[in-house]
């Protein structure tokens, strides 16, 4: 029987503001609070709170049938907590379903997963709590920033604990393979990896709408007979894509919900069900491994890394920002911190790409690359010298290593606590219950 996962992502960049290089050591604040403002109102009304009310109807309306999946950076869901509480509030009432898992990503929707495996950790550590203190479960399932996925990665997500991780189905990692099984990562047997279909997935959050595309206008009924059609031993289809697809990327008057909502009682009648992330890495066997030896993403017809590391700007404000993550990873200075998370974000090296694909990137405030590269590097040079102030240059990296140790292993202690402290709350509710049955 073939089931069909929804996967939607959601993020908001904190957008910087003009840094000219005179403000460098007088100005440590570096955001354009109405542009953030604007932005997070703006796809709020127009995506986020109707395509999500609709989810909620979905599933309610389908009595538990369909569900969904979703994942928030943790500076999104910081951005949502200011400026769109409803949307959290939303986010909730689809968490209280039972129908509706949250999946864990980086904090910062940033790239650490390519340079720093210590950054990458104890992000996505940050964000399980984050998700477990919201929507009071502990993600089993991990995503990464622009789907981004390696062997390598792929291990560092087993090694915390994941059980499944999602990927892209990218041609040249997949060649004559199908996205529709479930497949192991090679360097973790124990990880599965769910593959998105990137022609199911665009084929709604960027053709949809679009009335030069030679299957405009989409239907419901079509789009569920192409999953139908498809061979019979090809059981998962995973659809996945951000959000802000159901209303900004396919504006609402296209009547996008309208065909969303339509999708599960056609589904039913064809014998097709709706299953999360964790229900088809319990459910479904992996059929081997996938080696994927450099890193895939969702970008790009390259479905590479090479949306924000592709030139040479990009890889030098990239470098330079990470050579100071361990110090950083030392500090306990909370503003010093949050600025770690809002210029890790993956889109501050979008802005600066030059690659010439027939795509116009949004640059926000920017107006070439080049523009981008130097405002973002006028900041990091504030930045970095409040990081020297604190863990100045000469403090060799032998030393900061030991201190990385120290907090390392108070970590993996706090997480061993926590771990036993839920399993005796466990074993003390379990005598209540029984004394409550036979009251």
């Amino acid at each position: 029987m073939k089931t069909i996962c929804f996967y939607f992502e959601i993020h908001q960049l904190r957008q910087l503001k003009r840094y000219r290089f005179f403000d460098i050591g007088s100005d440590h604040y570096y955001y354009d609070d109405y542009a953030n403002a604007s932005a997070v109102a703006e796809i709020a009304e127009n995506s986020y709170i109707p395509a999500l009310t609709t989810l909620l109807d979905m599933i309610k309306e389908n009595n538990g049938d369909f569900k969904v999946a979703l994942s928030a950076s943790g500076v999104g869901l910081e951005m949502l907590e200011l400026y769109a509480p409803q949307v959290i509030e939303l986010l909730k009432e689809l968490a209280k379903t039972g129908c509706c898992e949250f999946l864990c990503e980086p904090y910062s929707h940033g790239l650490s997963s390519l340079v720093s495996p210590v950054a990458f950790k104890e992000e996505v550590e940050r964000m399980k709590r984050k998700v477990k203190e919201l929507f009071g479960k502990q993600p089993k399932v991990l995503r990464n920033s622009g789907l981004i996925y390696s062997d390598e990665i792929g291990e560092m997500a087993a090694s915390m604990g994941f059980k499944g991780m999602l990927a892209e189905g990218a041609k040249h990692i997949l060649a004559w393979k199908s996205p529709h099984f479930v497949y192991n990562c090679a360097n973790a047997s124990g990880l599965k990896l769910l593959l998105r279909d990137y022609k199911l997935s665009d084929d709604i959050s960027l053709r949809f709408s679009n009335p030069a595309w030679s299957e405009y206008p989409l239907f419901a009924e079509t789009y569920v007979d192409w999953i139908a059609e498809l061979p019979r031993e090809e059981q998962v289809v995973n659809i996945f894509m951000n959000l802000s697809a159901l209303g900004m990327a396919q504006p609402l008057s296209s009547n996008i919900l309208e065909f969303m909502k339509a999708i599960p009682a056609l589904a039913k009648e064809r014998g097709i069900t709706f299953s999360t992330p964790s229900d088809i890495v319990e459910k479904f066997k992996s059929v081997g491994p996938l080696e994927v030896p450099y890193p895939t993403s969702w970008m790009d017809e390259e479905r590479d890394t090479t949306s924000w590391l592709g030139n040479s700007l990009q890889r030098e404000a990239f470098n330079k920002l990470y050579s100071v993550a361990e110090r950083v990873a030392l500090s306990d200075d909370k503003k010093l911190q949050q600025d770690w998370d809002y210029l890790q974000a993956a889109e501050n090296f979008r802005f600066m790409t030059t690659k010439q694909n027939g795509i116009i990137p949004e640059r926000c405030i920017y107006e070439s690359p080049y523009d981008a590269f130097t405002n973002y590097m006028n900041i990091l040079g504030d930045f970095m010298a409040r990081v020297r102030a604190q863990y100045p240059d000469d403090i060799d990296n032998e030393e900061l290593s030991a201190l990385q140790q120290v907090i390392d292993n108070q970590e993996v202690e706090i997480i061993q606590l926590t771990a036993e402290l839920e399993a005796l709350k466990a074993k003390a509710a379990k005598p209540r219950k029984k004394a409550a049955t036979k009251e």
